[in-house]
């Protein structure tokens, strides 16, 4: 009697397709929305951003102490010794002169560069807290990807395994019939070459998923368990044109972009300031002793007003400018290629996202199709209309298509995150990941005024305090 097993196989790859497209009735395991929690707490590299971002928090009160004054103590200790000569006699005398000084300088105008440099300062690291959303974006993104390759790959092995086993029972049925003489020594070649190509298939199927497991822990820092298919998001864009509206305003980079230009027009003033006087308050607060046979004491106070006016700095000024002009040009020109990568990129997700909805379609009636071709060629193989070799095209074909449906499943579900990532929703925030959302303004407020102190409440990642 004819093997029914190629039938089975196609219910066991229907259930291994199932199981990555549902969790339903699943026990416990990690979720995706758990890996980019982890993800989000614990990547180095989004780790690394943030610190940076908190170095680029101290230009302000950097900035802002060209408003406050700078206040000097010195003194200085000295032992001298005269001898006079006179016609009558010499005469030896020691002095030990001591001076003590306090001198404050207090900025009153310094040709507006001090409001252009905290301006400045202020938009650049508006640019950089965007440019951190654009980091945490590329890292959930990845995170997903790694999560969903691992996923993936276990379901394509799960497939090879059970073609392997399906081919080596049709081995042996096959076997089977040729020792009764109803096939030939050709059909069982045929069949032990399949074998073979199985067996090899399923090697490769392993290599692949011990790669993504590599992935998997070092961008989510810790191994995969027992996944769980994911669920398809929602608030997806629901047009192209609001796609790429949404992304030209909110993406990261067209965002960091914008407020890059903005700094380079300050930076403009702030060189330009330099052209113009600056008037400074000086106060100085000084103590001579003079140490001979008798102490003496002279204290002196005074304030005064210093007015500097440049008149000439060899060019090297109106050279700053040029340049300063320059880049405010060239920060324009890149805001606007940013806003044009920003529409294409929009552009692309939105057309991969629909033509993996597309697709999966096109593979789910390929399956059908597929699986009632094999019932068919296996009742004409009964009747001897046709061969082993069509029965294995047929289950080869069947096995492909149910690939195919895992990963155009799989590419689905990334596409939908590379389509948040275009239009700058792919963070923890938009996602609701259970995680504490970190507040890049926090460290900016702790420092902004503050005058003393080498600390602040976030350190480094080992704590050490400077």
């Amino acid at each position: 009697m004819r093997n029914k097993l190629p039938a089975k196989f196609s219910l066991m790859a229907g259930s291994v397709v199932a199981g990555f497209l549902t969790c339903a009735g699943a026990a416990h395991g990690q979720t995706l929305t758990e890996a980019l929690a982890a993800a989000y707490m614990n990547n180095p590299k989004l780790l690394a951003a943030r610190a940076s971002l908190r170095s680029d928090d101290e230009a302000v009160p950097q900035a802002l102490a060209n408003w406050r004054p700078k206040v000097e103590l010195s003194g200085d200790v000295a032992r001298t010794h005269t001898h006079l000569n006179t016609r009558t006699a010499g005469r030896d005398q020691l002095r030990s002169p001591r001076n003590t000084s306090l001198d404050v300088t207090l900025p009153l105008y310094r040709g507006l560069r001090t409001n252009a440099g905290v301006t400045k300062a202020e938009l650049d690291i508006k640019s950089a807290r965007a440019g951190l959303l654009g980091t945490e974006q590329d890292v959930l993104l990845s995170a997903a990807s790694a999560y969903m390759a691992v996923m993936r790959d276990q379901a394509v092995l799960d497939l090879n395994m059970k073609n392997e086993q399906v081919l080596w029972h049709q081995l042996e049925a096959t076997q089977d019939r040729f020792r009764v003489g109803e096939i030939t020594r050709t059909d069982v070649s045929q069949a032990e070459a399949r074998l073979s190509g199985a067996s090899a298939d399923r090697i490769q199927a392993e290599g692949n998923l011990n790669n993504s497991r590599a992935n998997y822990l070092n961008v989510i820092g810790e191994a995969p368990i027992k996944l769980q298919a994911p669920t398809k998001l929602g608030d997806l864009p629901t047009s192209l044109e609001n796609a790429v509206s949404t992304a030209i305003k909110n993406h990261p980079d067209v965002v960091s972009k914008s407020f890059s230009e903005q700094a380079a027009r300050e930076n403009i003033k702030s060189v330009r300031g330099e052209l113009l006087p600056t008037l400074n308050l000086l106060g100085k607060l000084s103590r001579g002793w003079e140490s001979t046979t008798n102490d003496s004491q002279i204290t002196t106070g005074r304030v005064m007003l210093d007015l500097t006016v440049p008149l000439y700095q060899k060019g090297s000024v109106f050279s700053r400018l040029r340049a300063a002009k320059q880049d405010a040009g060239q920060s324009l020109l890149n805001l606007e290629d940013s806003r044009r990568n920003a529409r294409e990129t929009a552009t692309k997700a939105w057309e991969t996202h629909e033509t993996a909805k597309a697709r999966i379609n096109s593979i789910s009636a390929q399956i059908k199709a597929a699986e009632i071709a094999l019932e068919g060629v296996q009742r004409e193989v009964e009747v001897g209309s046709r061969t082993i070799l069509d029965v294995l095209d047929a289950e080869q074909e069947l096995l492909d298509a149910n690939v195919s449906l895992v990963r155009a499943n799989r590419d689905q579900i990334i596409a939908s995150f590379e389509l948040r990532e275009s239009i700058g929703r792919l963070t923890a925030k938009n996602l609701g990941l259970p995680v504490k959302i970190y507040d890049p303004t926090r460290h900016y407020k702790e420092i902004r005024s503050k005058w003393f102190g080498s600390n602040s409440s976030d350190q480094d990642p080992v704590g050490t305090k400077k």
